[in-house]
């Protein structure tokens, strides 16, 4: 297992396949049966995946299992935990992706093996490991996962009902489903065109943008490895330094990237994008924030 504090796209048209089918029933059941609608355990789907466990992480940790019904290791783990969840007072929601059903959605966390596990905090990955672990482990862990962001997230309201969302957003959510990360860059932007300062807005254009990096990357080269052979070489640190970003290890991506600012302004308008991902009172991007101004002055 990784520390929670370091860790760990495309989705596509298709014909309709009965796994997807009863994993969108079996979450509407759980919402029903949800006294807030806010269910403790949720079956992600292509529906629900951005209001599920990207925004539902910035209220409180979403511990996502990517696994498979072929698996004995991941059917333990989603039992247990199901069971952690339930009995947390939804401190964390679980989500569980059938990597069968939903490749698309499994293709998204950039995962080597079933089972894996990931924790998301405000949208990115916190700490992952791959494989069965036991149910004490399981409770360490989470309660490790919960301790790391306490107060730091917004938390869920007792009575909460689905908050009214900007409709303005609706078009690259639909965008985002469907693995058009362009568009939904696009929209976001125009959303910016008006408001400058919308900081929603430019989070999730700085997350598209990440997402249409890494949708785009190629599967057969590890970019770590090859900046790390070729170390001046803006574009190769660029990549690496975006793999590092989706594997939990920004400070790793900011250092890459501050080694080789002076000069360059591409290097810094990527390291200023990088940092926006992130809370500015986040204390990686405040010393990241002085390791690049120490470099450039």
């Amino acid at each position: 297992m990784t520390n929670p504090n370091s860790t760990p796209h495309r989705f596509v048209a298709g014909a309709i396949d009965l796994g997807e089918v009863k994993s969108r029933a079996e979450a509407r059941q759980q919402a029903a049966q949800s006294p807030n609608g806010i269910p403790a355990v949720v079956v992600v789907t292509r529906d629900n995946v951005e209001a599920e466990v990207l925004l539902r992480s910035q209220q409180v940790p979403v511990i996502v299992l990517l696994g498979t019904a072929r698996s004995p290791e991941s059917e333990q783990l989603k039992a247990d935990f199901s069971q952690l969840a339930k009995a947390s007072q939804k401190s964390f929601i679980f989500a569980y992706v059938d990597a069968d059903s939903t490749p698309d959605i499994a293709q998204m966390f950039g995962i080597q093996g079933l089972p894996t596990v990931v924790a998301l905090a405000a949208g990115r990955p916190l700490a992952n490991f791959e494989g069965g672990q036991p149910l004490d482990a399981l409770k360490q862990w989470t309660d490790a996962v919960v301790k790391a962001v306490a107060g730091q997230l917004e938390g869920l309201a007792h009575d909460q009902e689905e908050d009214a969302s900007d409709p303005r957003f609706d078009a690259a959510t639909d965008a985002l489903n469907n693995g058009d990360f362009e568009s939904a860059i696009a929209v976001y932007e125009s959303i910016l065109a008006q408001e400058p300062k919308n900081q929603m807005a430019l989070q999730a254009r700085d997350n598209a943008r990440l997402l249409a990096r890494l949708n785009t990357a190629r599967g057969d080269v590890d970019p770590i490895a090859a900046a790390d052979a070729d170390p001046h070489d803006v574009d190769l640190a660029f990549a690496a330094a975006d793999a590092e970003i989706a594997a939990g290890v920004p400070e790793a991506a900011f250092d890459r990237l501050i080694s080789m600012v002076k000069g360059r302004d591409e290097v810094r308008a990527r390291l200023l994008e990088l940092f926006a991902l992130f809370d500015p009172t986040d204390a990686r991007v405040i010393a990241a924030r002085g390791k690049m101004a120490s470099a450039l002055f």
